[in-house]
């Protein structure tokens, strides 16, 4: 008698009773629900109402470029090995990408500039753009995958990796969710090994009330059960935190962590955070554009003692000596 031995990914589509692994992206459906709402959170009197339309304005340039983007696949050997070795498919620091992601920031700089008028430094910092040749593109791409802050350029920063996500985003669309491995590090995306953004309490269907960490470069979505950290693994030390009004009483403060459709979830253990939203609170919420326009909350996590467990894609620390910052006024 032969027994025919399933690999996780069968397991999972004969039981209708697991969690779902993973929520792959959908081309067309990351980029301009995105942009949507970082000019909603803009118009809700935030202190960086600026910055959060001018990267609406580049999510409206992604959503327009992968349209009549085509990524060229991995390769049906790399995709065996990364499978064989429990490695995410298509690794973001393996140093080997699409040349196409340079092309594709040249298109998001054109709809940029042609969305409305720049100011000078914006101006300014497309032009040094444009004047990168390729191999000066591909160390900042190289620094920003590895986290060298004292590499990378602030200002320059978030267009670049906007163009890499078109490319991630568009590879991730077109893989077959069985076909994912189970990684070693449950904390890095299982797709492209990237960090995570935040996550997303989701509601409704198969996914209802179950936690998603999603990547901040595919966007592709993984289940991390709650109450752990999704830095270190830990589920001690788990507290959550929210911007509160400083004269509510003990009850009111209570009252606004219950409603809270966003929090950071911190751990006393690596003294890390990311933030998790609630779609039950808040069905617009969107992980990329929440965190981002959170900042209130991040100066609240600094003040009490934790540190971010990674940067934003398009809000890095100033680490580089006289990078320059983009204007956020300026379309």
């Amino acid at each position: 008698m032969v027994q025919r031995i399933l690999d996780a990914g069968d397991i999972e589509s004969l039981d209708h009773t697991a969690i779902p692994r993973l929520r792959m992206p959908e081309r067309l459906a990351v980029f301009a629900p995105r942009a949507a709402r970082l000019r909603q959170l803009a118009s809700l009197n935030n202190p960086i109402a600026g910055y959060l339309r001018l990267m609406a304005v580049l999510a409206d340039a992604q959503q327009a470029v992968i349209a009549n983007f085509k990524a060229q696949p991995p390769s049906a050997e790399l995709i065996a090995s990364a499978q064989q070795h429990s490695m995410p498919l298509i690794p973001a620091f393996s140093g080997v990408r699409d040349p196409a992601w340079q092309d594709v920031l040249r298109q998001l700089l054109d709809k940029v500039e042609a969305a409305g008028p720049l100011t000078p430094p914006l101006a300014a910092l497309i032009a040094r753009l444009r004047s990168l040749d390729a191999a000066a593109l591909d160390v900042q791409a190289d620094a920003l995958f590895a986290q060298r802050f004292e590499e990378i350029d602030p200002a320059s920063a978030p267009f670049i990796m906007a163009a890499l996500q078109v490319v991630w985003t568009d590879l991730a669309a077109d893989i077959d969710k069985r076909a994912v491995p189970y990684v070693d590090t449950p904390g890095l995306c299982p797709v492209c090994g990237s960090h995570p953004v935040a996550s997303t309490v989701r509601v409704g269907g198969a996914y209802d009330n179950y936690r998603y960490l999603q990547c901040g470069l595919c966007a592709t979505e993984w289940h991390m059960v709650r109450v752990k950290c999704s830095n270190c693994d830990s589920t001690k030390g788990i507290a959550y935190h929210v911007v509160g009004s400083p004269e509510a009483d003990v009850a009111a403060r209570e009252a606004e962590s219950k409603n809270a459709a966003l929090k950071a979830e911190s751990c006393d253990e690596c003294h890390t955070y990311r933030k998790i939203g609630f779609l039950a609170k808040d069905f617009d919420f969107d992980p990329f554009a929440d965190d981002l326009a959170s900042l209130t909350l991040d100066l609240l996590m600094g003040a009490e003692g934790y540190r971010r467990a990674s940067p934003h894609p398009w809000l890095w620390p100033e680490q580089a000596a006289g990078a320059a910052e983009p204007d956020g006024e300026s379309t």
